[in-house]
């Protein structure tokens, strides 16, 4: 059996395949080595009775997860699974491998992640350049859940916010100076506290204020991201995650403006990830 997985910071997709379909799907929180140790991932697993049925029998895991970019950070992840799958063999990868995996096929084309942080690099149809983004969400996560959300708290509690979102915010939140605070300096995980926020730009996305909110993130994420890729002039631009899918309108806007070509927008890389190992 493969079990094949596709993890955010904040959410991970899981699909089991047995002789070649599909047996079993679920999901469960992200796991990024930055933030989560092995422990955690064995621990979390450990909850999903019916995986529990499946796990001596897994002989396959190919797990693709935000963080995951080098060898000691993979370690961590891959630690944990093996004590939930103690007969597989584990294999860690970074979530941008996955993406081009499930986006490009074997073709080439620019890949870019907007869900909870950003990401993006060059695929050329058999390897993934070196990238020089994936900074996180103090330095970078243009156009990012996290990126938005960031910007919504800090307007809400300016109060340059429009008045109509800002009581319709506070009524959804109850936010106030000293909470966001806590919640971003004193606990963990503040970049999936403030990407939580996202759904909020999504409830109210026809507000002249949030289009151009997004709008202003999207041209950042193509300034700061795309444009440092000299391929998004000939090659297809692919976006994963769920600012991409909710805001696809926007993203095609800003392709029209800027000049690059359209790829792939997909919500759940795992289906086509699925796909392309079985394939």
């Amino acid at each position: 059996m493969l079990l094949v997985a596709d993890s955010g910071s904040t959410k991970a997709d899981w699909l089991l395949a047995d002789k070649g379909k599909v047996i079993h799907s679920f999901f469960s929180k992200g796991f990024n080595p930055f933030f989560h140790d092995a422990e955690t991932v064995y621990k979390e697993l450990g909850k999903n009775k019916p995986l529990k049925k499946y796990a001596p029998g897994i002989k396959d895991v190919k797990f693709f997860g935000a963080g995951c970019s080098s060898a000691p950070r993979n370690k961590i992840i891959a630690t944990g699974l093996k004590k939930v799958f103690p007969n597989a063999k584990i294999l860690v990868e970074h979530d941008m491998l996955g993406a081009a995996y499930s986006a490009c096929n074997d073709d080439a084309g620019l890949v870019c992640i907007l869900g909870t942080g950003s990401n993006i690099a060059y695929y050329n149809g058999k390897q993934l350049s070196e990238t020089r983004h994936g900074l996180g969400y103090v330095l970078g996560d243009e156009s990012s859940g996290s990126y938005y959300g960031k910007r919504l708290l800090a307007y809400f509690i300016y109060e340059t916010m429009p008045a109509d979102l800002r009581k319709a915010f506070y009524a959804k939140y109850k936010m106030n100076k000293e909470k966001a605070i806590k919640h971003v300096y004193n606990m963990p995980g503040p970049n999936v506290y403030m990407a939580s926020f996202a759904k909020f730009l999504s409830a109210h996305k026809k507000h002249p204020w949030i289009k151009q909110l997004v709008h202003a993130g999207m041209t950042d994420f193509f300034e700061t991201n795309i444009r440092a890729y000299a391929q998004y002039k000939t090659a297809p631009v692919h976006f994963i995650g769920s600012i991409a899918f909710h805001f696809d309108d926007m993203l095609n806007k800003v392709a029209h403006e800027k000049g690059f070509k359209m790829g792939k927008i997909l919500v759940k890389p795992v289906d086509d990830l699925m796909k392309y190992f079985l394939e």
